[in-house]
């Protein structure tokens, strides 16, 4: 059905409390995305897992603007894309390839982030990938992979060779394609995303520029690779996130609908 944010209804006397909480940071992701410039109209997906033992996810109905996600509109679908309760909306399958793919393999990646940024394909399209010239670039590259082009991700084929390549990394960039980024919840998976976006972006200004870029020394790497999941956790949960949200309520509070 198209999707239309008139036909929403809200569901929250017909979830969990945990899934509800669920639905109201993933419905946040969505908003801050478009906030922040990085949707591609109805393309690209942020998926999270349901509290409890289904394996059960909450992804954006096909054909809404991410500025129109709301906390009921997300469906909420299994491994294979299907629906597991009444919706007014339907979703991408062909989108949920690659979301269900890290979530079958990885227990830890409740939440799984793809976008289109402009920067991060232009990142994507680059032989030498990302590049350690930034600050911001040091926290993605402590653990980022790489998965090749394979064409549009319809192919369940590709799953196996997408989630080796992730391995147990939370930063991925698919070539000629995008971004993905995954975390413990949909916090550290959006300020993962913030950060890698923003280390394409520096990365992206600095080879505009022309001339020698100054590389930051491998020490500096090893360094902050010891450190950097336990930086992202914080700052991403306990500190970011709610500033996030404050910011959205004062644009618009309609996603916690």
């Amino acid at each position: 059905m198209h999707a239309d944010p008139a036909l929403i209804r809200s569901v929250e006397a017909q979830v969990a409390a945990g899934e509800w909480a669920v639905r109201l940071d993933l419905a946040a992701a969505y908003r801050a995305v478009a906030m922040y410039g990085w949707d591609d109209l109805v393309f690209t997906h942020i998926s999270a897992r349901v509290p409890g033992p289904g394996h059960h996810f909450l992804i954006n109905p096909y054909g809404m603007m991410f500025e129109e996600i709301t906390a009921s509109s997300l469906v909420k679908v299994d491994l294979e894309g299907r629906k597991v309760m009444d919706s007014p909306f339907d979703i991408n399958p062909a989108g949920f390839t690659i979301h269900g793919a890290v979530h079958e393999a990885r227990s830890d990646a409740k939440c799984v982030m793809h976008l289109h940024t402009v920067e991060g394909v232009a990142v994507s399209c680059r032989k030498e990938g990302l590049l350690p010239i930034s600050q911001q670039s040091l926290f993605p590259l402590s653990n980022l992979a790489y998965h090749d082009y394979e064409g549009v991700a319809l192919d369940p084929d590709e799953k196996a060779r997408l989630v080796r390549d992730l391995g147990a990394n939370d930063n991925l960039i698919l070539r000629n394609h995008g971004l993905l980024t995954c975390g413990e919840n949909v916090a550290e998976a959006f300020l993962s995303m913030y950060i890698l976006q923003k280390a394409c972006e520096v990365q992206v200004l600095a080879q505009a520029g022309g001339g020698e870029l100054v590389p930051i020394g491998r020490p500096i790497l090893e360094g902050i690779r010891q450190a950097s999941k336990a930086v992202t956790r914080q700052a991403g949960g306990m500190i970011a996130w709610p500033g996030i949200l404050r910011k959205l309520d004062r644009i618009d509070p309609s996603w916690r609908e």
